[in-house]
């Protein structure tokens, strides 16, 4: 079993407790970061979860982050082959490839794929503490009371050098990569949910990860969670 597969189980394991009235009443809590490439953003989604783990009742469930390993739980909820995995990164696939892979049958449609990912993705957030990174969750849980919506950004020069400094990329490699997944992830939130992805008004906080460190903007997010209360 691969190291994500067991994360999102032992999380499920954890959260699974006797219903009771308090449980019921409890508002669940989860964290959605929209990243630009380059900002450093599973570093601070660590840190958060610490964060809000630290803060939170000896009896709560683990805080705990998802992003590659999400795309292995879909595979799972959806009985889907993990040659499928290869096809989900968010707009990795061009739409000719999409036709002529779902006329043949060979996996199922880009849009079937994002639609299973949003069910995956509002479970997730249903159950609370999570951290969900990309896939346009913001917008799949913009209606749940008790998820808020972080939105990374930071200037290229910023971002190209951290990439030389922890991916070992050279500048010319690290800035097709920003523009490449940058423009991939824009295209991705444009074509499935009809919304552009750098709007500020679809989150909570947007931080300039130029001017903060991850420290810094795990805890300004976490106190933000903190402060959320049932409406």
């Amino acid at each position: 079993m691969s190291s994500g597969c067991e994360t999102y189980l032992s999380f499920i394991q954890s959260q699974v407790r006797p219903a009771g009235k308090a449980a019921a009443c409890e508002l669940k809590r989860a964290v959605t970061i929209s990243r630009q490439s380059g900002c450093g953003a599973h570093a601070i989604a660590e840190k958060l979860a610490q964060y809000l783990q630290d803060r939170s009742p000896k009896a709560a469930a683990p805080w705990t982050v998802f992003d590659r390993n999400l795309m292995e739980r879909v595979l799972t909820d959806h009985n889907l082959p993990e040659r499928i995995a290869k096809f989900m990164p968010e707009d990795r696939v061009s739409e000719i490839e999409d036709a002529m892979d779902e006329l043949f049958g060979l996996r199922p449609a880009a849009w079937t794929l994002v639609q299973q990912t949003s069910e995956t993705i509002l479970h997730l957030a249903s159950l609370g503490n999570v951290i969900l990174l990309g896939r346009g969750a913001n917008i799949v849980t913009a209606k749940q009371p008790g998820a808020v919506h972080v939105r990374l950004v930071g200037s290229v020069e910023r971002r190209v050098a951290a990439m030389q400094e922890f991916d070992g990329l050279t500048r010319k490699a690290a800035l097709e990569r920003i523009r490449r997944e940058d423009l991939g992830r824009q295209r991705y939130f444009k074509k499935y949910f009809g919304k552009d992805i750098a709007d500020p008004l679809l989150y909570h906080l947007v931080l300039n990860t130029d001017l903060l460190s991850s420290e810094t903007a795990a805890r300004l997010i976490g106190d933000t969670v903190l402060g959320v209360r049932a409406e």
